[in-house]
């Protein structure tokens, strides 16, 4: 079952994430929103559209801008809407 740990800590785990370009977006539910924190950032992406950011926060530790969702995404990635995928040395582990 995929995982994404950072500073050992599980913030997302399930059996249903979706791969796009690599990466592994996690359903809403199966991240543990209490670690997120919202952030301003956003990019853009000529497909998916407009992503938006989240800090992943452990204990005194924020990771900025670690995790990227995409809300109102274009036709073409509707399937991922609000799904959560991770980097920045946050691990997904499969």
């Amino acid at each position: 079952m995929p995982k994404a740990v950072w500073n050992g800590v599980i913030i997302a785990e399930s059996d249903d994430t979706i791969v796009v370009e690599g990466n592994h977006y996690f359903p809403p539910q199966a991240v543990k929103q209490e670690l997120l924190r919202p952030s301003e950032a956003t990019t853009e992406c000529s497909w998916k559209g407009t992503a938006n950011y989240y800090d992943v926060v452990v204990g005194d530790e924020v990771n900025e801008q670690a995790a990227w969702y995409y809300h109102q995404p274009l036709p073409a990635a509707a399937e991922i809407q609000d799904y959560v995928a991770f980097w920045k040395g946050v691990r997904v582990v499969v």
